[in-house]
């Protein structure tokens, strides 16, 4: 599978917290091209301000694995990472990262280049407007 093929199934995901009313982020990981991991916002069901659809998805695949590292995996996500999610997928040495949508106001590019494991490959702005367009559309909803 592409990129893109990966990306709109995380982008099923984030229609799923869209749907629960949560901000609208989706997440995969993928390992020799099987989803090991599947995981969506869940920041207002759990009370938990870490509960990102990225930390959801490390938790599910390290469990899987029964692994606290990720080296050979791909995380899927529909936006930028926060600097919160790129700590985790620092610390998760997880081998790539591929993005939807930039986040200017909350993305870690706010606040540092790169802070992911050194080996990790970064690839940002796969399908970036239907990401977007799925956030704008849920902000615009809560104004």
């Amino acid at each position: 599978m592409t990129d893109e093929q990966y990306m709109q199934i995380a982008l099923k995901e984030a229609q799923k917290a869209f749907d629960a009313d949560e901000v609208p982020i989706g997440a995969i990981i993928v390992l020799k091209e099987k989803i090991i991991a599947k995981a969506h916002n869940q920041v207002e069901l759990l009370h938990d301000p870490t509960a990102h659809a990225e930390v959801l998805a490390i938790t599910t695949a390290c469990s899987h694995l029964g692994a606290k590292y990720l080296p050979d995996a791909t995380l899927y996500v529909t936006v930028e990472p926060c600097l919160m999610c790129s700590g985790a997928l620092h610390w998760s040495k997880i081998g790539r990262i591929v993005f939807g949508a930039y986040d200017e106001k909350n993305g870690y590019r706010k606040y540092t280049d790169k802070p992911f494991h050194p080996k990790t490959e970064l690839t940002g702005g796969v399908l970036a407007e239907e990401c977007a367009d799925l956030l704008k559309l849920f902000f615009r909803q809560k104004r």
